[in-house]
């Protein structure tokens, strides 16, 4: 019987008389992986503020090695040997690597006051290297990937001597190779007796590291139970309240239509290399690569927000000049970020704004915006994204991860694009969500539009696209129609050797 780190009993929280968590009982034990899974809005996040400090609970009780967890403070979490893994990054991009993983724990010089920059440097290489990430301390956090970053974030949080470790998404934007060292990682902390909350929607993260699973349902904990391959389907079941037999929705009828986006010899530096591509009307064009292969650079080129060097783009056979993102919404073309916190939603501003910003033009009436038009489109967008909020002037940043995925699908869906681009539409929501927004896709591709996807989840990539982009290195190497795509087909043009 392994030994209890971390007990919850009768955890309870709300917010204004809503109830977020009701009589939570958890036992987390010291080496062993504890998945703690659950629709967007069911509680997680929530919880894991809790056993951090960040809210505090309006009843119930903790212990942390037998004794009450009272933590008032971020060092304070440290200091009782608590590292937290966020899914949304919590760096600092104008400093480097290796001053964010040692922010305010730098090593000082026999001088004092003077920081020693380049034992930090060799520290932070140190932590890196364990991780098998080859990632120059010194680089600045900006220049960085999100995949990158979020190495950054798990090696900032070994960088203490953890006990236990919480883990908020942490494959979510890694590639197959990067997530495979990072279940390297977390085996060998498992094995050193650290015990690890580990979030996730993915069923393959479950198979390959957790020893136990908890399932949140609306506030309440379902069930706590050892994992096993074979209740995947149970887990599915309990997380949504009913069977999901099914990972993507029935394929509708659609048909190729005429060709909408050309891209002709685009280059940007040593990053983009000779592209040229077609995505046609209803069509779903799913475009895969290792991290750093260009994908996002590539699709940030075409709207505007990356520096293209040379390069012909083409809509409904009209060459454009697209020089900044306004060019591309003028122009039909939208682009839902992977990162939705930092480039695609405004945090501060309600859930109604989000949703209208990129549409002001369809909106305004004599330079003021039409209310009643308004509040129908977000009425309607909201119901059909099921967005869970408590009213549509809620602060987007006050929701769910999931739930502001939706309102940036949302705010796209409002603005009537002729052609949509998702990167990472899936990144970190669950398994409802995730069949919702797959039956938006086949909804848009069905009226017209065209869908440009790019994911990190082969899964996803086969299931969803009708023909498959292949990145390489700044390169496409490859364009296969659906019935000819394989994983390993895929993989292998992903690691081939390019020029």
């Amino acid at each position: 019987m392994k030994e209890v780190l971390l007990e919850l009993n009768n955890i309870e929280k709300s917010y204004s008389g809503n109830v977020v968590l009701r009589d939570i009982n958890l036992k987390i034990c010291r080496g062993e992986v504890h998945a703690l899974m659950g629709e967007n809005g069911a509680g997680k996040s929530t919880l894991v503020k809790i056993i951090t400090g960040v809210v505090q609970a309006n009843g119930g009780t903790m212990t942390y090695e037998g004794k009450p967890l009272v933590i008032s403070h971020p060092k304070a979490m440290f200091d009782l040997g608590i590292g937290i893994v966020y899914q949304e990054f919590n760096l600092m991009p104008d400093l480097t690597v290796a001053q964010n993983i040692f922010i305010g724990r730098e090593p000082q010089k026999k001088v004092k006051g003077f920081l020693d920059d380049k034992k930090t440097n060799a520290q932070a290489k140190e932590i890196l290297e364990e991780l098998e990430c080859h990632i120059d301390p010194e680089k600045k956090v900006e220049e960085l990937s999100v995949a990158e970053q979020q190495m950054v974030e798990i090696a900032k949080s070994l960088s203490y001597n953890c006990k236990l470790l919480i883990m908020d998404e942490p494959t979510s934007a890694l590639t197959d190779n990067e997530i495979e060292i990072l279940f390297r990682i977390v085996r060998k902390l498992r094995d050193r007796g650290v015990a690890i909350i580990y979030i996730s929607h993915r069923m393959s993260d479950l198979d390959a590291i957790v020893d136990t699973v908890s399932v949140l349902r609306d506030g309440n904990m379902i069930s706590t139970r050892v994992y096993t391959p074979d209740i995947r389907e149970l887990l599915i079941s309990e997380m949504v309240g009913r069977d999901l037999t099914q990972q993507f929705p029935p394929r509708p009828d659609y048909k190729k239509g005429k060709l909408m986006l050309e891209v002709e010899h685009l280059n940007s530096g040593k990053r983009l290399k000779d592209i040229s591509f077609q995505a046609y009307q209803g069509e779903i064009l799913g475009i895969v690569g290792l991290m750093g292969a260009g994908r996002t650079e590539l699709m940030r080129a075409i709207c505007g927000s990356f520096h293209r060097s040379s390069g012909v783009i083409k809509v409904e056979g009209r060459r454009v000049n697209i020089r900044n993102p306004q060019d591309a919404i003028k122009e039909g073309i939208a682009y839902l970020t992977e990162d939705r916190k930092k480039d695609g939603l405004f945090l501060n501003l309600s859930i109604r704004e989000n949703i209208i910003s990129a549409s002001y033009d369809y909106f305004s009436k004599g330079g003021f915006v039409d209310d009643s038009k308004a509040e129908r489109e977000v009425r309607k967008y909201t119901e059909k994204m099921s967005i869970k909020m408590r009213s549509a002037t809620q602060q987007a940043g006050t929701l769910s991860g999931g739930n502001q995925q939706k309102v940036m699908v949302a705010k796209w869906l409002c603005n009537q694009a002729k052609i949509v681009i998702f990167d990472e539409p899936t990144r970190g929501i669950d398994v409802k969500s995730k069949y919702e927004i797959y039956e938006l896709v086949y909804e848009l591709v069905q009226s017209g539009v065209t869908v440009i996807m790019i994911s990190s989840e082969m899964p996803e990539i086969l299931g969803m696209s009708d023909r498959i982009l292949v990145m390489n290195d700044g390169h496409l190497v490859g364009d296969f129609d659906k019935k000819d795509a394989t994983q390993e087909l895929i993989l292998q043009y992903e690691m081939m050797e390019v020029d």
